[in-house]
C-alpha cells in the first residue's frame, strides 16, 4: 500500500476529491439499483453493485496508468486519436439506435466483450486536447482566419456534426468548451464571433433540415422541443413526469435525508442510478448531504484552476481547462436539471451515477490533468535541488 501512494504524483486534493466521490457512489447506486432489479425480475441488486465497482478499479486503473504519461505527449497522441474517433462516431451513427422512436446513436458494441461504449464522451476528451494543441502552436504568431480553418475548425465542426443528432447536450459543452479554450488561447475576437454566428446557423439549418425530412433523425428535435417547452411551461405536469418525481424525492429529504437505502421515489423514477442520481441522493442524505457533493465538486475546480495557474507551459494550462473543467460543469448541469433549474439533458453526475463511458472518461480526464500537477511537482524538486548547492557540496565533502 505504501508502495502505491508513493507512486500516485500529482495534486493530492484532486486525488482525495476524485477516492471520496467514488467512495460515495456505492451508497446510492447500491440503493437505486434496486428499481433496475425489479424491472429486469430477478431482485439482484448484488450485480449491479459488482458492475458499478468493476467500472470504478477500471477507472481508477486508467487514472493511475494515464497521470503517468508525461502530458506533452497528449499532443501527438490527440492527432493519432482524432481520425479514430470520427471513424468510431461514423460506425456509432451508421447503427441507427432508436430509443422509443428516438434517434439514440450514441453507443457502439464492442466486440467479443459485450460492452457498450459510449463515443461521443471520448470525442470530448480529444478534441479539446488536439484543440489545447493548436492553439499552443499559434500563441506567439499572427493568424488568420483562412489559414485556421482547416487544421482548427474543421476538425471541430466534423466531430460536433457526428455527434449532435444523437446528443445535444454533449455537442452543447464540447462547443461552449471549444470556445472557452479559443478564448484563454488568445484566438483573434473578431474570428470567434464569425464561429459563433457559423455554429448559430448550422444548428438552424439541422433543426430546418430534421423537421423537413423526420425520417433522418427520427425525432430527435421533437425530443428537445419537448424537453425546452416542459421546462419553460410550468403549469405542464405530465410531460415532464421525471422532474416532478425528482422534486418530490427532493422535498421528502429535508435537511438530514431519510437514511442510505430509504428512498421511496427511486421506485418511480427512471433513470434513478444514472441521471437522476442527485435527487435520490438528497432524498436519502438530505440538504447536508446535497451541499457536501456540491462542496467536492467545487473543491475539484478551486484545484483545477491552482493546476492551470502554476502549470510552466501554455499547452498544459489549456489542458488542464479543455479536460478538466466539463467534468464539474456536468456536475453542475446534472444537478441543476433535477432541482428544475435546467431542462432535461441526460447528463451522468461524473464518478457518481452507474455507467462505464462515464467514469472512464472522466478518470482519463483526471488523469491528465494529475500528469500536468505531476510535472510541476518534478519541476520544484527540481528547482530545489538546484537552489541548495550546499547540501550537494556537505556530500562532496
Amino acid at each position: 500500500m505504501k508502495s502505491i501512494f508513493r507512486n500516485i504524483k500529482g495534486d493530492k486534493a484532486i486525488w482525495a476529491v476524485a477516492g471520496l466521490l467514488a467512495l460515495f457512489s456505492f451508497l446510492p447506486v447500491y440503493s437505486a439499483s434496486s428499481n433496475l432489479a425489479y424491472l429486469y425480475g430477478d431482485g439482484n441488486t448484488l450485480k449491479f453493485l459488482l458492475k458499478h465497482f468493476a467500472h470504478l478499479l477500471l477507472g481508477f486503473a486508467i487514472l493511475y496508468g494515464v497521470h503517468k504519461i508525461p502530458y506533452n505527449y497528449f499532443k501527438g497522441l490527440s492527432i493519432i486519436a482524432l481520425p479514430i474517433v470520427v471513424i468510431l462516431l461514423i460506425v456509432t451513427m451508421a447503427q441507427g439506435t432508436t430509443i422509443d422512436g428516438a434517434n439514440a446513436s450514441r453507443w457502439i458494441r464492442i466486440p467479443f466483450v459485450g460492452v457498450t461504449f459510449q463515443t461521443s464522451t471520448l470525442a470530448g476528451v480529444v478534441l479539446l486536447t488536439y484543440v489545447a494543441r493548436y492553439l499552443t502552436r499559434i500563441k506567439d504568431r499572427e493568424v488568420t482566419f483562412k489559414e485556421t480553418l482547416l487544421p482548427l475548425w474543421a476538425p471541430v465542426f466534423l466531430v460536433l456534426a457526428l455527434i449532435l443528432p444523437a446528443n445535444f447536450s454533449t455537442t452543447a459543452i464540447i462547443f461552449a468548451m471549444v470556445v472557452l479554450l479559443v478564448f484563454i488561447g488568445g484566438y483573434p475576437l473578431r474570428y470567434l464571433g464569425v464561429i459563433l454566428g457559423v455554429g448559430l446557423v448550422v444548428l438552424t439549418l439541422f433543426i430546418l433540415t430534421a423537421k423537413a425530412f423526420p425520417g433522418v433523425f427520427p425525432n430527435r428535435v421533437d425530443t428537445w422541443m419537448n424537453r425546452i417547452e416542459n421546462f419553460t411551461d410550468k403549469e405542464d405536469t405530465e410531460g415532464d413526469y421525471q422532474i416532478e418525481i425528482a422534486k418530490i424525492a427532493i422535498a421528502s429529504g429535508g435537511v438530514t435525508g431519510l437514511g442510505p437505502g430509504k428512498s421511496v421515489q427511486k421506485n418511480f423514477l427512471p433513470q434513478s442510478s444514472s441521471d437522476f442520481i442527485y435527487a435520490i441522493i438528497v432524498e436519502e442524505f438530505g440538504l447536508a448531504g446535497a451541499f457536501g457533493l456540491m462542496f467536492l465538486y467545487l473543491l475539484l475546480l478551486f484545484r483545477l484552476v491552482v493546476v492551470a495557474h502554476k502549470s510552466s507551459s501554455m499547452f498544459g494550462k489549456l489542458l488542464v481547462i479543455g479536460v478538466g473543467l466539463p467534468i464539474v460543469f456536468q456536475a453542475l448541469i446534472n444537478m441543476a436539471v433535477a432541482v428544475e433549474l435546467f431542462p432535461v439533458t441526460g447528463q451522468t453526475l461524473p464518478l457518481i451515477s452507474s455507467g462505464g463511458t462515464s467514469i472512464w472518461m472522466t478518470c482519463l480526464a483526471l488523469g491528465m490533468v494529475l500528469s500536468v500537477a505531476a510535472k510541476r511537482e518534478i519541476q520544484k524538486k527540481e528547482m530545489e535541488e538546484v537552489e541548495n548547492p550546499l547540501d550537494i557540496l556537505s556530500e562532496a565533502l
